[in-house]
């Protein structure tokens, strides 16, 4: 079994393979309380090279029995020992959402793997993680297995139609965290059909070259007799796994539907050899739903530093992190690509404070983030926490500083920037930090850091102190390019000391632009500077048809508009309005501009004026793709604090439009697209009951007589539960409940919906809201 070299064969479904024998109970349990049941499924799909345990749902978060983990997974594997072939352990996710979205920390999530990985080490061929819809939970995954096993790891994550993991991640970006944190492959399972799944697959294959594995459903669901059946065939399923060998897919199998039939059909693959193939090897960093490529020239906002930042200093001493916040959101708004955030002011713990930086800016703002210190404790404190692929700053030439930060972006997957400087400081002469420049490079890649992965700074000297050196700053910048990387300058220092120092900034920016810089580390509230890059732009053909230039200034030539000039974004905070808040998700804000709004406002004004504008705004930004569940959810967090504050001046009985309750039904303990339906709805003013996740039929039935709800929302997340949906639907109905019954999952579907007895599929939680609106006639 060659990775990457010769295609490898997994194994198929094991949850629909359980119903399909109808066996029952905790999929995990049946390790124990019916192996030789279980042991026969896994010689069932004996033709496959790695047969996968059945422990998708064993952590201690999700998993609830009665049964010792450890004795389970030793168990599960001893029974996939039996079919006489490698075996991988299969993890899956909790079952949670991951802060800021869910109440899942990092910490928490980490923790349950290392006991996965703990508890498993040495007696598996390798770990199969599959089925992550959260690309930061699938971090945390990654790492606990890495730092705590000594196996292979393929992780696999979850796609829609259009291309994103549930919490907005793309398949560039999965791929580009995955590959940084060193799994032996990557891919994508379950989602959808392998129809579906082709572009998905094509981008993956295009953003990396590491192996790729593909285990996609058999087709999509439908419901027939009461039991969910996968609508394609062997032959069809055949098809599309041979169009993913051609393409240089390296591993392949089935996820949900999948029979050992289909395994023996497509073990014809095994051991042909992997198509090559050319994969794109930018310099990209990203946040978990925006990835920024480093060519042409990106923009990276330097207001997160607190160096001559008097109220960014104070903001850092009283651990004021909704200033930094705020300053993220406007450099956003004025172009800025990336951020640069710095926390270094004396007397505070560092480390401590970056976690929280990088936790509150990544909260608010989807830009990638310039993790900037000169203490590898924060450094590493604050990749380890990021939630995508940041970039370091920074290393220079001095061999105990690059063996501190490197092994710090090698594990992590971060991009490095190095500084053209040694323990004898800055050379005078572009040729010498050109060989600086050459030495780092060197020994990142020694460090096993792929020079994609690297940027130099060849420093800016004040101009006014040093003035024959800025050249050969800009002549350095030319001499750096030859190497491959990209480029980097902190372009306000060759001011320092000169009147007029936006006038040198922008004319020095437009030299260094033309020799090669990549990333200004710049004010992008200074529109002048900004308009020098878009200029540039326009100039050096990086703006197709001055597209972007002329959208920016097409009011200005028409004498109605100037461009932003320096300093005229200091004047707009991010945040100073309750709608403000609610559009930019700023829970922490919410409660004191909802008092300034009631001060001039009556409060159903502030209700409808505000609040369901501002989510209105926010519901059409989410649907067009232009911001993702994190921001979707942030947003109806903070519209749900304004609303409880503005509703306790309503007399009682007129503030909430109806009530509406929920739950996850019997057998299913996954609660995410629950959770964040609960959020969005009490944004809105609805009162919700949340009766929790494995609801038994007449705990609802029960709930239903004593809270009379306008609606009832079902989920269900796997197919084993669509059974237990149906069962519940049928049970509110002979008892006569008026209530209005929605059901929603990723198993789900319209016909399913019709077929199981339900009055409305909704796909998501502001779907969900806007057929309630429209059916109270709001």
């Amino acid at each position: 079994m060659l990775l990457g070299k010769e295609v490898i064969v997994f194994d198929g479904g094991m949850g629909s393979e359980l119903t399909r024998r109808g066996l029952t109970g905790i999929p995990e349990e049946l390790n124990i309380t019916a192996p030789e049941e279980i042991k026969a499924i896994h010689r069932a799909y004996s033709a496959a090279d790695v047969i996968t345990t059945n422990t998708f749902g064993l952590n201690r978060i999700k998993y609830r029995g009665g049964y010792d983990i450890a004795a389970l997974a030793r168990a599960a594997i001893v029974n996939a020992r039996s079919a006489g072939k490698k075996v991988f352990f299969d993890v899956g996710p909790t079952g949670r959402m991951t802060e800021p979205i869910g109440d899942l920390t990092f910490d928490e999530a980490y923790e349950a793997y290392k006991e996965v990985a703990l508890v498993t080490r040495g007696l598996v061929d390798g770990y199969i993680v599959e089925t992550f819809s959260d690309v930061y939970e699938l971090k945390a995954c990654v790492l606990a297995l890495k730092e705590n096993a000594d196996a292979p790891v393929f992780a696999t994550a979850t796609f829609d139609a259009g291309g994103r993991t549930l919490t907005g991640s793309t398949p560039e970006i999965v791929a580009a965290v995955l590959e940084g944190l060193g799994v032996e492959a990557l891919g994508v399972n379950c989602s959808l059909g392998p129809k579906e799944l082709l572009p998905i697959v094509k981008r993956l294959l295009a953003a990396t070259d590491l192996p790729i594995i593909v285990q996609p459903n058999c087709g999509l669901p439908v419901l027939e007799n009461g039991k969910t059946r996968y609508t394609l065939g062997i032959d069809e399923f055949d098809e599309y796994i041979a169009m993913f060998v051609e393409l240089g897919v390296a591993a392949v199998g089935g996820c949900c539907g999948t029979t050992p039939e289909f395994t023996e059909r497509i073990a014809k693959y095994s051991g042909r050899s992997v198509k090559s193939r050319t994969a794109g090897a930018g310099t990209v960093i990203t946040s978990s739903t925006r990835a920024v490529d480093i060519t042409g020239v990106k923009v990276c906002g330097e207001r997160l530093n607190p160096t001559g930042k008097r109220a960014m200093k104070e903001a850092l001493a009283a651990g004021n992190l909704d200033y930094l916040a705020d300053e993220a959101a406007r450099q956003k708004e004025a172009g800025a690509d990336i951020l640069d955030l710095n926390v270094g002011v004396p007397g505070i713990d560092e480390p401590a404070v970056m976690r929280e930086a990088v936790r509150k800016v990544q909260e608010f703002v989807d830009l990638p983030l310039q993790i900037d210190s000169s203490d590898p404790a924060a450094v590493e404190v604050g990749v380890r926490y990021y939630n995508g692929v940041p970039l370091i700053n920074s290393v220079n030439g001095e061999a105990r500083v690059m063996d501190r930060i490197f092994p710090i972006a090698k594990k992590y997957g971060a991009v490095v920037l190095g500084l053209c400087m040694d323990e004898r400081g800055v050379p005078r002469t572009a040729r010498e930090r050109y060989e600086i420049a050459k030495r780092i490079v060197e020994r990142a890649e020694s460090a096993g850091i792929p020079r994609r992965r690297i940027m130099i700074d060849t420093l800016v000297l004040t101009a006014s102190a040093e003035q024959e050196l800025v050249r050969e700053t800009v002549e350095a910048l030319r001499l750096v390019s030859a190497l491959g990387v990209k480029t980097a300058l902190g372009v306000s220092n060759v001011s320092f000391g000169l009147p007029n120092r936006p006038l040198i900034n922008r004319t020095f920016l437009a030299l260094a632009m033309g020799a090669g810089l990549n990333m200004p580390i710049m004010n992008p509230l200074d529109g002048e500077m900004m308009g020098a890059v878009r200029a540039f732009e326009v100039l050096y053909a990086l703006d197709g048809g001055a597209e972007k230039y002329i959208e920016l200034y097409k009011d200005y030539a028409a004498g109605t508009a100037a461009p932003l000039t320096a300093g005229a974004g200091e004047k707009n905070a991010a945040v100073n309005s309750l709608f403000d808040c609610v559009k930019r998700g700023v829970k922490g804000r919410a409660e004191e501009f909802a008092r300034r709004e009631l001060e001039k406002s009556e409060p159903m004004t502030v209700i409808n004026d505000v609040l369901i504008r501002a989510l209105g705004e926010v519901g059409r930004d989410y649907e067009a793709g232009r911001l993702f569940l994190p921001q979707l959810v942030s947003s109806a967090e903070a519209a749900k604090v304004a609303f409880g504050v503005v509703s306790a001046k309503i007399p009682q009985g007129g503030a909430k439009k109806a009530r509406v309750m929920l739950a996850t039904v019997k057998g299913d303990v996954h609660d995410i697209g629950k959770n964040i339906c609960k959020v969005v709805l009490e944004s809105y003013g609805y009162e919700v009951i949340d009766l929790g996740k494995d609801v038994p039929v007449e705990r609802v039935l029960d709930a239903n007589m004593r809270y009379t709800p306008y609606a009832i929302g079902l989920s269900a997340l796997m197919t084993t539960t669509v059974a237990s949906m149906r069962d519940t639907i049928a049970a509110l109905r002979k008892h006569k409940c008026p209530a209005v019954i929605f059901v929603g999952g990723a198993v789900l579907n319209a016909e399913i919906a019709r077929d199981i007895g339900a009055d409305y599929y909704t796909p998501d939680a502001l779907s969900f809201v806007k057929k309630l609106e429209s059916l109270l006639g709001k």
